[in-house]
């Protein structure tokens, strides 16, 4: 069905929202609250209901609730001033006030309901030395892999939770997404190896190989810029085009002679293997400090019981003596540079040297002090957009 609304067409057989004409890039949870007001248009949406009907009533922060209506309206051409198509009331809920009329999509049931995402699989292949891998892939489109950091995820509960749920829905609403879990994390092989960036390159195209993607897109996030360097420079007649959040050239022990003890590490030492401890959140803050709260005890959560602390620490101490200087200038795709400009883990300074080394980079400066933007943040929606219109070309 196609609902028409101001100068809106919310089509919910094919998922899709367009403005005047042009696609408009949405998360799944806003599109729901969208078509959620388009269907009660001119009546009141409370916040008990958006929670039922969004989020399966689970409990949600007011700031995850405030910032879903703030994308729903910049999504459709409002704010919070205006209100001309949104209209807060004030302790009590939301309701669209535009007028709605709508018509049957072409070759789709006049009734047909958002389609319910299908379930996850979980598929393995193998690296070089034999170890088990889990990948898996959503969505249809462009081919797209993503580089994680290195044992910080977990297929399964990316999947059950509900902020990684979304990424992976965004991503596939545009792409044909394929994640795997590093050798010793996660779903996959819980083996105790030493970290090498040219052996995760090989596992990475292991994984490309089982999943049947040739030459295609990618994305790291954070550590991740690492691994996807490393295969840019081995396999350049693989990669189409590379997009880099979070990254840096050098860990912290190289960035400077006197550098100071690491307190990460210290707080991975105390509090990795408690859930609730003050340590490891105060290691989860220092990447989010802008949070949103719920938001960052879930990356926490998933990232504690994706990586075991042993793994994590031996990561760890890889990670701060690492450097990808060396492979910059062999690096022959377009690359795609988003940072935070407040970022305090990986400072601004360490993206502009990507940026300065590889030839013809680009770099976006994202308004957050958080590492990688999460839901919630100011640049949440350009972000997102900006990031899919790269990989997409």
């Amino acid at each position: 069905m196609e609902h028409h609304f101001a100068d809106c067409t919310l089509d919910d057989s094919r998922l899709t929202l367009t403005r005047d004409g042009r696609a408009v890039a949405v998360e799944p949870k806003v599109f729901d609250l969208i078509h959620l007001l388009v269907r009660n248009s001119g009546d009141l949406v409370t916040r008990d209901r958006m929670v039922e009907e969004i989020w399966g009533g689970r409990i949600v922060s007011e700031s995850a609730i405030s910032a879903c209506i703030a994308s729903a309206r910049k999504s459709v051409g409002d704010d919070g001033k205006a209100q001309a198509v949104i209209r807060t009331v004030a302790r009590r809920g939301v309701m669209l006030v535009a007028e709605v009329s709508g018509e049957a999509t072409p070759g789709a049931q006049a009734s047909a309901p958002i389609a319910a995402e299908a379930a996850q699989r979980i598929r393995f292949c193998r690296s070089e030395d034999g170890h088990a891998i889990a990948y898996a892939v959503s969505g249809e489109g462009p081919p797209v892999l993503r580089f994680g950091p290195v044992s910080l995820h977990d297929l399964e509960l990316e999947w059950a939770y509900g902020l990684h749920r979304s990424w992976i829905s965004s991503m596939a609403l545009h792409t044909r997404y394929l994640r795997f879990d590093n050798v010793g994390s996660g779903q996959s092989e819980r083996a105790l190896r030493d970290l090498d960036y040219e052996t995760e390159a090989r596992d990475a195209a292991a994984v490309a190989d089982a999943a049947g993607f040739d030459r295609f897109a990618a994305v790291s996030y954070s550590g991740g810029c690492m691994t996807a360097l490393t295969f840019a420079a081995f396999y350049p007649e693989r990669l189409s085009r590379l997009a880099i959040v979070g990254g840096y050239v050098e860990g912290r022990a190289r960035r400077s002679a006197d550098a100071p003890p690491d307190a990460l590490r210290a707080m991975i030492g105390e509090g990795w293997a408690r859930p609730e401890s003050a340590f490891a959140r105060g290691f989860a803050t220092s990447y989010f400090p802008e949070g949103p709260g719920e938001e960052m005890r879930e990356v926490l959560r998933m990232s504690q019981a994706a990586c075991p602390p042993e793994t994590m620490l031996r990561n760890r101490d890889a990670i701060n003596h690492a450097t990808n200087a060396h492979l910059l200038d062999q690096v022959r795709c377009p690359v795609l540079i988003l940072h935070a400009r407040d970022d305090s883990v990986h400072p601004l300074s360490q993206a502009q040297k990507l940026a300065a080394g590889i030839p013809g980079a680009e770099l976006v400066v994202l308004e957050t002090a958080n590492h990688i933007p999460l839901h919630g943040s100011a640049c949440w929606e350009s972000y997102n957009i900006t990031l899919a219109e790269f990989l997409t070309d």
